[in-house]
């Protein structure tokens, strides 16, 4: 392995020592004085204290959010709108190094990627849906198309910032205002997002944020709203929908994975080894639809495992910061115990557990890439989410095998085909019960393609003209 000198990031954004609530256009503290603070999980350090929102600051957000909608934002030609989300997307691109340093530092992913994924693609989403607010009768949905309303969004922290431009983007193009929450461990980057409106001029009302934990969630749901958007556990979807069920609230959900990479024999395999690693390593597998089940053909197998390990020792484990990291820290201490506990349970059920060695920092939440081999379905970690850098390795003989191993999950989010044949990618798409099927390719995102899982990974979609559906009353 090559040795590589430090290369920190030099920019700094300017991170304040406590944020507030954003509503109605302005920052407040909650309407009971609760705050809780936002811990860097690289360094265990906190970066900031944040107010806490409670039930009556929901119902101010939701509030001011429905008087902008019925007195500005609805009435608004697309048009109009539309200036507002470009100048929205070119801000972010103006301050897409801070945001990239600003997501690192709370989320703990590298800056590499946040640099060049995270920040660039929520810059698209605004880009993208900015096109589209003065053409949504042309979207095959109608030719007078109407917003819902008031839209009551709930990300995860995973993907910070991305999340929130994949749920905002699309319900403002569509005449919505939009009361969100970010996730606990990572408000961050909502908050200086809420900034950056600001600095836009959006009329006050339009975007509200409201940092909290489970129990501000909950109030949300419970609000006076006309839909939820919800990306996160499939326990806490199914949560949301019975609490909604028989009401006149929409839901779209994007929730859990467990998603199946399978490689046959003919597949180029160095390639399929870069999209094995990008699959199940990429943010930490902090991924819903990572590619955390590998299916392999056992005439390759081998070969395939061979060439991965020797890949996996290649990935450096460290600062966030340092422009060389491949992976960087898990968000949380909770998220650690439990991706520790899923691989405890993988080694005393029989799998045999393969590590690189290498040196993890003394401070903050850190794991090793992981990959586990003589993996049986029956096994934890060949069916539960562990959201983390753990690869379970399983092995088919024939096609019919690949893709009844693949499917038998209650998830549906993704999955990945490698081969060099043009036929067996179609016939082995057609067969996967997933939302998403990549071909020779993994993580591979765009704000004009559709988004979403089947079965427990959830129903709607997020994206493209098809996201644009479950935004509007047609």
């Amino acid at each position: 392995m090559f040795e590589y000198a430090p290369a920190p990031e030099s920019v700094r954004p300017q991170i304040k020592e406590h944020y507030g609530l954003f509503v109605d256009g302005k920052f407040t503290d909650a309407a009971d004085g609760a705050d809780f603070k936002s811990v860097n999980p690289s360094t265990e350090e906190v970066l900031f204290t944040v107010a806490e929102a409670g039930a009556a600051d929901v119902q101010n957000s939701v509030a001011a959010a429905r008087r902008a909608q019925e007195a500005v934002w609805g009435p608004m030609s697309g048009a109009e709108r539309g200036k507002y989300l470009f100048r929205i997307a070119r801000l972010l691109q103006e301050k897409a190094r801070e945001f990239a340093v600003a997501e690192s530092l709370d989320n703990g992913k590298p800056i590499k990627e946040t640099r060049d994924f995270d920040v660039p693609t929520a810059a698209q989403h605004f880009f993208y849906h900015a096109g589209w607010a003065d053409k949504l009768a042309y979207a095959g949905l109608g030719s007078d198309p109407r917003p819902l309303g008031v839209i009551g969004q709930v990300i995860p922290w995973n993907f910070p910032l991305l999340m929130l431009a994949w749920k905002i983007a699309p319900a403002l193009a569509c005449g919505n205002t939009v009361v969100l929450k970010p996730a606990e461990t990572t408000p961050l980057t909502a908050l200086m997002f809420a900034e950056l409106c600001q600095e836009a001029d959006l009329p006050p009302g339009v975007v509200n944020i409201l940092p909290g934990a489970g129990g501000t969630g909950a109030a949300l749901v419970d609000s006076a709203v006309d839909k939820i958007a919800f990306t996160g556990s499939t326990a806490v979807g199914r949560a949301i929908a019975k609490s909604i069920a028989g009401s006149k609230k929409r839901l779209t959900l994007e929730l859990g994975g467990k998603a199946a990479n399978i490689v046959f024999d003919d597949a180029a395999v160095d390639q399929a080894v870069e999209g094995i690693v990008n699959g199940i390593f990429f943010n930490q597998g902090h991924v819903c639809c990572a590619g955390s089940r590998l299916l392999v053909q056992e005439s390759v197998a081998d070969e395939v495992l061979a060439r991965l390990k020797d890949r996996v020792t290649t990935l450096r484990v460290g600062d966030p910061l340092d422009k060389n990291t491949d992976i960087g820290a898990i968000n949380s201490a909770e998220q650690l115990e439990r991706i520790a506990a899923l691989t405890d349970a993988g080694s005393g059920e029989g799998a045999e557990v393969w590590q690189p060695d290498c040196d993890l920092p003394d401070r903050g939440f850190w794991f090793r890439p992981t990959v586990f081999t003589g993996v049986q379905q029956s096994m934890r970690i060949a069916k539960e989410e562990i959201f983390g850098p753990v690869l379970s390795v399983l092995t088919f003989r024939t096609p019919d095998e690949a893709i009844a191993k693949a499917n038998n999950t209650p998830y549906g989010l993704s999955a990945g085909v490698w081969t060099e044949k043009g036929s067996k990618i179609l016939w082995a798409a057609e067969r996967l019960r997933a939302g998403v099927v990549w071909a020779n390719t993994f993580n591979q995102f765009d704000a004009a393609s559709p988004f979403g899982g089947l079965k427990e990974s959830g129903y709607g979609r997020e994206g493209g003209r098809q996201g644009l559906e479950a935004y509007l009353d047609v």
